[in-house]
């Protein structure tokens, strides 16, 4: 049994996990929970958290969000929770108190070399075999006085490409260390502005599972994201989590000091889990219910124009 780390009230806002000077706010969205613990890791593969964290339903949740605030955590540590609450299928609900779950909010997360989708679906606990997120300090890294760049749709040349697939062949002319990844992407920049583009269009590239697709098939297009604000690792010339932020930033610096805007295909109506036997990756009672409505209010949008 790991000792609980010494920890204060937190707070509920902002989601996520917050550094400040002295420590990280911890703060998770779990509607119908009746308990939680946040995992601290020392590395991506260890079978058992380093650090247990049991939030008090009284001191350290806030309506539906449990939070905390941690002394002397900092970029690059790794984390995860643990969320208990009802088995009950009819009313949509699966708590499975053993399973690490990630952060809906996290900016990273970190892939160990065992990582098992068969695990976090059987029961039974995943902690060797579970991603992890990683804890992001968004200040940094230098954006250089970058912008949104201002231009009338009407002017847009939109250039669709998929991140990983747009210079994974030999013929890109990228070196092989690369290709395939945003630093990839970066070398090419003057043959979309050869083409006259001024705008691209980026397949998802926020994480996704990799493996979940038709048997003995990987999902290329990633429509089965992990999560909405991580980039995908797997675009990243990087090892380290961390560095595959820099390296997504470092490319969207790059197209906005070339004139090219960045448009995001994004995936907010379902996650990688699937269905009710798929794999515990988020916090189930989460899945859908603020995108769902995102989406509605577009297509009412939509209709209206």
């Amino acid at each position: 049994m790991y000792p609980s780390a010494i920890q204060h009230q937190g707070k509920s806002f902002p989601l996520g996990a917050t550094l400040s000077g002295v420590g990280a706010n911890f703060s998770v969205f779990a509607k119908h929970s009746t308990a939680a613990q946040l995992l601290l890791f020392n590395h991506v593969d260890d079978g058992q958290p380093a650090r247990v964290i049991n939030l008090d339903p009284h001191t350290n949740r806030t309506y539906h969000y449990w939070h905390a605030f941690v002394p002397g955590i900092s970029a690059g540590q790794l984390y995860g929770y643990r969320v208990s609450g009802p088995f009950d299928p009819a009313r949509g609900l699966r708590f499975d108190p053993n399973k690490v779950l990630l952060d809906p909010y996290g900016k990273c997360i970190a892939r160990p070399s065992g990582r098992s989708r068969e695990a976090a679906q059987n029961p039974g606990g995943n902690a060797a075999t579970a991603l992890k997120s990683v804890i992001v300090d968004p200040n940094a890294y230098d954006w250089e006085g970058d912008a949104p760049i201002s231009r009338p749709f009407a002017k847009t040349i939109i250039y669709e490409m998929h991140v990983g697939g747009f210079t994974r062949h030999p013929s890109s002319g990228v070196p092989p260390a690369q290709r395939g990844t945003y630093a990839g992407l970066i070398e090419k920049i003057p043959y979309l502005q050869d083409l006259g583009v001024s705008a691209v269009e980026l397949l998802p590239v926020f994480a996704f599972d990799e493996d979940d697709g038709p048997a003995r098939l990987g999902n290329y297009w990633g429509y089965q994201p992990l999560s909405f604000f991580a980039p995908h690792g797997g675009y990243s010339s990087r090892s380290d989590p961390l560095g595959a932020l820099d390296e997504f930033r470092d490319m969207v610096k790059a197209l906005h000091r070339a004139g090219i805007e960045i448009i995001l295909d994004v995936v907010y109506n379902h996650t990688a889990e699937g269905n009710e036997e798929g794999q515990r990756y988020l916090l189930y009672p989460i899945r859908g219910q603020i995108p769902l409505r995102r989406l509605h209010r577009l297509r009412q949008h939509a209709e209206r124009q």
